[in-house]
């Protein structure tokens, strides 16, 4: 069965002497069963770019994105429109997105302006109003109001009620509750999940915060320098990271006991220690220089993505990139 996202040996390369691999070779699917999958890593591992491409706001230097089997940079203006329809986004910002001249709701008047989701002012008020209590606002708390009157939660939420107008099959989440306050996050989040199960609608969630991915569950990939190191279930990954990056960056979630505190930094490895000059290549761990359990192997080439050689048995979904499970 053809996957609704399938995403084949992406690359993205800037600049041109001095190049950046902002993306290098990526690949995974997002079913057609509705699920949530989290793209978690810290800032510059290549989500946001990641993000930019699948929306088709950016072409690829290399690989390409399949939307329901079709390459979203061939399709025809009939095929574009309903991608555009069919595949929303919600942004980092819940400020910036929205124009401070008009009114609040003038981003749900657009898309049923647009795309003919009423017949009648009195249809469009009834199908705004039903949008915004789906993502729990109050119609009377937000029409008729200016951006500036809203909290950033509120313009967030407005965002989620223009997406539940549109009814597409996947959101691209970028950073979506990085600016709203901690109160508000677990209502975004649980409105995702209500989408997931109610609407059939899958989401692509880019964090640099493991706890939020945690809560929504589903699957995880886990980014580093725009290279995968660890893709499986949440749960799994979470639990019983593989990887060293994985490991290291899940240890680096704070608990909420005040009197714990960290005390011990990461030590150099044996090769930091016998000489700065690590290969600068790309055909090595981008990690090596960081982890703990680095080989010679390390630096003489580019573990591959695959299921971990390991005696225990790992789901067949879980996959890493590490010479320590090849």
């Amino acid at each position: 069965m053809t996957d609704l996202l399938l995403v084949e040996n992406l690359q993205q390369i800037f600049g041109g002497k001095n190049r950046t691999h902002a993306v290098d070779d990526v690949s995974f699917r997002i079913p057609k069963e509705p699920t949530i999958v989290s793209m978690v890593g810290e800032s510059g591992s290549g989500k946001s770019t990641i993000a930019r491409i699948i929306l088709g706001l950016l072409r690829p230097t290399a690989g390409r994105v399949l939307y329901e089997g079709v390459d979203i940079f061939t399709g025809d203006r009939a095929w574009n429109r309903e991608f555009r329809a069919a595949v929303q986004a919600v942004f980092q910002d819940p400020y910036s997105v929205y124009n401070p001249v008009y009114k609040a709701e003038r981003v749900l008047k657009i898309v049923i302006r647009k795309f003919g989701l009423a017949k009648s002012k009195a249809e469009a008020q009834a199908r705004m109003e039903e949008a915004l209590q789906a993502v729990d606002l109050r119609p009377e708390e937000v029409l008729g109001r200016h951006p500036h009157q809203l909290s950033g939660g509120q313009r967030q939420r407005l965002m989620l009620a223009r997406v539940y107008l549109m009814r597409p099959r996947l959101i691209i989440a970028d950073e979506p509750v990085s600016m709203i306050d901690a109160g508000m996050r677990a209502s975004f989040l649980n409105i995702l999940k209500d989408f997931r199960d109610e609407q059939g609608i899958s989401t692509l969630f880019i964090t640099h915060d493991l706890s939020t991915a945690m809560y929504l569950g589903g699957e995880i990939i886990v980014l580093y320098q725009g290279r995968i190191m660890e893709r499986g279930r949440t749960r799994d990954v979470m639990h019983d990271p593989l990887h060293p990056y994985a490991r290291l960056l899940i240890s680096s979630i704070p608990t909420p006991d005040p009197q714990q505190r960290w005390e011990e930094a990461l030590s150099p490895n044996r090769f930091e220690e016998a000489s700065h000059s690590l290969p600068t290549g790309r055909e090595r761990c981008l990690f090596s220089d960081r982890c703990p359990d680095v080989m010679d192997r390390c630096l003489q080439a580019r573990p591959n993505l695959g299921a971990p050689d390991l005696a225990d048995s790992h789901p067949p979904d879980r996959e890493v990139a590490c010479f320590l499970y090849q």
